[in-house]
């Protein structure tokens, strides 16, 4: 277990770190190296541990995504992965950066002009099965080898990724930080809350706290608010344990009439019409408001932990800023956590799968082997200023999140569905706004999707 946990820090040195200022194509103008005695260990690591085997003759992959894997701007240093990767294959990652907003436009045009991009990001969750259905990514099985030490571990999680029998995504790890509860300590204090993280560490962390401190908390009138952010719909979602579009024997299945789904959407529009969420509430406006938090205006801030892995987490959210899992759903008997996962997609026209391949075996050293792992906790501290308390809680979310790893594909489809799930008027967040009832929605979409899904799987 230990191992794990410690293990669990690696993610955060390449895992949705924004704001980077690289042009495309180019590397990146922010240098942050390890310090030499740092540098000489992990070197060390790379030529000693005989699971990187082979050499390469093309060292470059191009990577394209809205975040750069090199040194960026968020104040990381040189990720453990990608020092393997200099020392052990003299490899280079090349960033290709792309907006958020149009990065799947943006890839479509590098095919199609056989730019020759290698690998993209599949932690959105978002690609698979939708990308293999667009011809943009092709399977992993002929670069992944599955007996491998390094990546046997996670063959089980790469099969939860298969689209028409062949395996899309290298999953390097599953994470827990897809969406955690931030919060400020010092305005639980000051309102007479109990903190929500020793309400989690005495097995108390649940949809009912969750509600009650809301409850204690909201006065619109006096500027006190809810819940903020654009992800809580999706992270609450998750804490039931069944996802809106699973997948099951690789077809894509619609479980909106699930009854787990039901009773979460309901909980959900009671949050909403008692005024527990802060957008389009009183005078809050529609736009989120992170530093709310720290101004003890908003109670918690449901958001990625990737809000977090910067230096400046500290102007939003305070200094005494904590966070904790997504609250448990007390009808289930487990605490299911929204699962993100560490990992990448080979991109059709690649020129280098082999290069994308050796340096996926780098991140899985980084995560496997014990003295890396403690190097890249040890950045935690250093580069983004987190307490010990801070880096074990991050831990026990991706402890929790390997122990029931689920997801939801309705992102992942088509951007029809992800469309008409995403709507204010009848998706997974009208209820939230506490104006449409979850029966009703499921009158007006359920059709459509079943549709889609039909579709999709051919």
């Amino acid at each position: 277990m230990r191992k794990s946990r410690v293990a669990a820090a690696a993610m955060l040195l390449v895992f949705m770190t924004c704001g980077a200022l690289a042009g495309c194509g180019e590397e990146s103008k922010i240098e942050k190296p390890l310090d030499s005695a740092t540098a000489e260990e992990v070197g060390q690591i790379a030529a000693s541990d005989d699971r990187l085997t082979g050499e390469l003759s093309n060292k470059t992959i191009k990577w394209m995504a809205n975040w750069d894997i090199n040194p960026d701007a968020t104040g990381k240093s040189t990720p453990i992965e990608l020092e393997i990767f200099h020392d052990r294959y003299q490899g280079e990652v090349e960033y290709h950066a792309v907006d958020w907003d149009n990065r799947y436009d943006a890839l479509a045009n590098a095919i199609n002009s056989d730019e020759g991009i290698d690998f993209f990001p599949a932690g959105d969750l978002d690609c698979i099965p939708k990308g293999a259905i667009k011809d943009m990514f092709v399977p992993i099985d002929e670069y992944i080898d599955f007996n491998d030490p390094l990546f046997s571990d996670m063959k089980d999680e790469m099969d939860l990724f298969q689209w028409k029998g062949k395996h899309y995504i290298i999953v390097n790890d599953i994470t827990g930080d897809n969406c955690v509860v931030i919060y400020n300590r010092d305005t639980m204090e000051e309102n007479g809350l109990k903190d929500p993280a020793k309400l989690f560490a005495e097995g108390k962390w649940d949809w009912d706290a969750f509600e009650d401190s809301l409850k204690q908390f909201v006065d619109p009138e006096n500027g006190q608010y809810g819940i903020d952010g654009w992800w809580f719909e999706a992270g609450l979602s998750a804490t039931c344990g069944v996802p809106y579009i699973g997948m099951e024997d690789g077809k894509l299945v619609n479980n909106l009439k699930n009854p787990a789904i039901e009773r979460l959407q309901n909980w959900m529009f009671e949050l909403g019409s008692t005024n527990c969420v802060a957008i389009g509430v009183g005078d809050y406006g529609w736009e989120d408001m992170p530093n709310y938090i720290g101004e003890g205006k908003t109670l918690y801030y449901p958001c990625g932990a990737w809000a977090l892995y910067n230096e400046t987490w500290k102007n939003d959210f305070g200094e005494n800023a904590m966070f904790v899992p997504m609250p448990k759903d007390p009808n289930t008997d487990a605490h299911y956590v929204p699962c993100g996962l560490d990992g990448y997609v080979l991109v059709k026209g690649g020129k280098n799968p082999e290069g994308v391949a050796k340096f996926a075996a780098c991140k899985r050293v980084t995560i496997t082997n014990e003295r890396a792992n403690e190097i890249a906790t040890e950045q935690l501290y250093k580069d983004y200023g987190w307490t010990e308390e801070m880096v074990n809680m991050l831990h026990k979310c991706h402890d929790m999140a390997k122990e029931n790893p689920h997801y939801d594909f309705y992102t992942a489809v088509s951007s029809d569905v992800t469309k008409i799930l995403d709507s204010n008027e009848n998706g997974i967040r009208a209820t939230s706004k506490g104006q449409t009832q979850w029966s009703e929605s499921l009158s007006v979409i359920n059709s459509a999707i079943d549709a889609y899904l039909a579709d999709a799987n051919g």
